[in-house]
């Protein structure tokens, strides 16, 4: 994912040198600097400082902090970062999914550093994503348009929630949303399949179907029932399989996953907020 944003930003003409990475993994680090043209520091100190004992960065100061790395090593990560982010107070926007806000303060341990919390997509890694972003008190007017800026890059929808717990229903409906359509087209391509079509054809076609919905979706008038509604002429083709549908209970099973999702999300951030 945050490769996604780094290709999105410099997509849009972002300067490689007010970009500065950290990266682990020696083979990664060689990878990065090669196709992007960036600074990147082993250290994740020197990432926000500019300096380390063997690279010193041409770059401006830092003044967004992109935190990317997995839930379970997350504190560590952040307390490590403690004593820089409470001297130069960047934004920082975490991308970790199950981590709320409350957390990130504590482990940073004061400053009144600005935080918000966003949640992407994967389809973010072709420009398709969409996202949901909640912003702590500190965070200024200015700085939730960096945030967009950042997000405006890998997603075509965005939007701010005025609760935290809005997050996690942004989770459940699009931050996980990508597998149930895959889940969805899986089905459809293996019913394709197995009435004839090749299974590359019905995957295809059904990908193809699930991307033209959405579009009508987004840019048309009519709301969802309605152009449901439109295309199910009574006793036809499509009424037969919505009722299918409907006796197989699938809209209640998706409602469900949905939900299961949100309370998910809610049960690991009680988790990682013991790290």
């Amino acid at each position: 994912m945050c490769e996604a944003i780094l290709s999105g930003l410099l997509k849009t003409g972002h300067p490689t040198s007010h970009i500065r990475i950290s990266e682990p993994f020696d083979q990664r680090r060689d990878y990065l600097r090669s196709k992007y043209s960036v600074d990147v520091f082993a250290d994740n100190n020197a990432a926000i400082t500019g300096e380390s004992e063997t690279q010193v960065s041409k770059g401006v100061d830092v003044d967004v902090v992109v935190l990317a790395v997995k839930p379970q090593v997350v504190g560590d990560v952040v307390r490590g970062l403690s004593a820089v982010l409470t001297k130069t107070r960047p934004l920082v926007i975490s991308i970790v999914a199950g981590v709320v806000i409350r957390d990130l303060a504590r482990w940073i341990g004061g400053g009144s550093v600005p935080l918000v919390k966003l949640m992407p997509n994967t389809p973010a890694l072709v420009g398709e994503g969409a996202a949901g972003m909640y912003a702590d008190n500190n965070v200024s007017a200015e700085q939730k348009k960096q945030t967009e800026y950042v997000v405006c890059n890998v997603a075509k929808e965005y939007f701010w929630v005025d609760k935290e717990e809005g997050i996690d229903a942004v989770t459940a409906v699009s931050g996980s949303g990508p597998a149930y359509f895959f889940l969805i087209i899986e089905a459809m391509e293996k019913a394709g399949a197995e009435l004839g079509l090749p299974a590359d054809t019905a995957k295809r076609l059904a990908a193809q179907t699930a991307l033209g919905a959405a579009r009508m979706i987004l840019t048309g008038e009519d709301d969802v029932a309605t152009l449901r509604r439109k295309v199910t002429s009574p006793n036809g083709t499509t009424h037969a399989a919505i009722e299918k549908m409907i006796e197989s209970k699938v809209p209640e099973g998706i409602e469900a996953g949905v939900k299961a999702c949100n309370d998910r999300c809610s049960a690991l951030s009680n988790e990682f907020g013991k790290l």
